[in-house]
């Protein structure tokens, strides 16, 4: 008899208090579940490993268009440039 194959499987932790104290404020406040808040965290931390440790290929002309366009002088964005020069609320 074929096993069905599970999409999603329990994921167990010890944590002392204060740190789900803190994990359920946190979790509080962008108003998802502490299993929600804690999945979406390991996840990204997850991913930012993984693309640390990537490797990016590209053709000899692909890298050199790519060098060209981090060369060259950058220009305002307009909206950026409004949104910097505000003056911030605790001023």
């Amino acid at each position: 008899m074929a096993r069905s194959k599970k999409s999603e499987h329990p994921l167990s932790m010890r944590l002392p208090v204060g740190d789900i104290d803190l994990i359920d404020r946190a979790a509080g406040i962008r108003g998802r579940s502490r299993t929600e808040f804690v999945r979406d965290a390991a996840v990204r931390a997850a991913e930012d490993v993984l693309m640390e440790r990537s490797i990016i290929r590209m053709s000899a002309e692909g890298f050199s268009a790519f060098a060209r366009a981090i060369a060259g002088s950058g220009h305002a964005v307009t909206a950026l440039v409004k949104v910097l020069e505000r003056k911030a609320p605790w001023e």
